[in-house]
């Protein structure tokens, strides 16, 4: 065996990816979980490990929404060897089997699932922009991704530490 292989040997294939995972209609947490088991179960997907959820205000369009039901966020890491657009596909499914509506923009919802960062990969193509656009500005999928992994970055815009530090002292 080369030892360019030997080196190689045990370590999980595919690449990197960091999906967020939400819910604020019916029950949050057996949703997140069925959703979990889901996401352990997509093909070609391994190695996935997620936070502990936590609350978070429902974010609208106009801004934050302390009237509508709150959300629980998650952050699941894994490694596979899907194409970005046939994760987000598998995404979509799991989102369908749980009720989820796409009535309104930021509406609330029974599950959402967003690939936040697919390796290094980029995109500006509105059905999969990669970086997640948004996710530099949100604590709900910083602060249970920086509890998976302390060393995170977010490709092209820093490290997760550093983000949500100046989200927390902006206030």
């Amino acid at each position: 065996m080369s030892r360019r292989l030997a080196q190689g040997f045990g370590q999980p294939a595919g690449v990197p990816v960091v999906i967020a995972l939400g819910a604020n209609l019916g029950d949050r947490t057996a949703t997140l979980d069925a959703a979990i088991a889901q996401l352990r179960a997509l093909p070609l997907t391994d190695d996935v490990r997620v936070a502990a959820p936590i609350s978070s205000v429902a974010v609208k369009l106009d801004g934050p929404d302390a009237a509508a039901p709150q959300y629980l966020n998650t952050v699941a890491l894994a490694r596979t060897r899907l194409a970005p657009r046939m994760l987000l596909d598998a995404l979509h499914v799991i989102e369908n089997q749980h009720g989820r509506v796409r009535a309104e923009r930021w509406g609330d919802r029974t599950l959402d699932l967003d690939i936040v960062a697919y390796g290094e990969l980029t995109s500006a193509d509105p059905q999969l922009t990669l970086p997640h656009p948004r996710a530099a500005e949100r604590t709900f999928v910083l602060e249970p991704w920086l509890a998976l992994d302390p060393d995170a970055e977010l490709p092209g815009a820093g490290r997760v530490a550093d983000l949500l530090a100046g989200l927390r002292g902006a206030g």
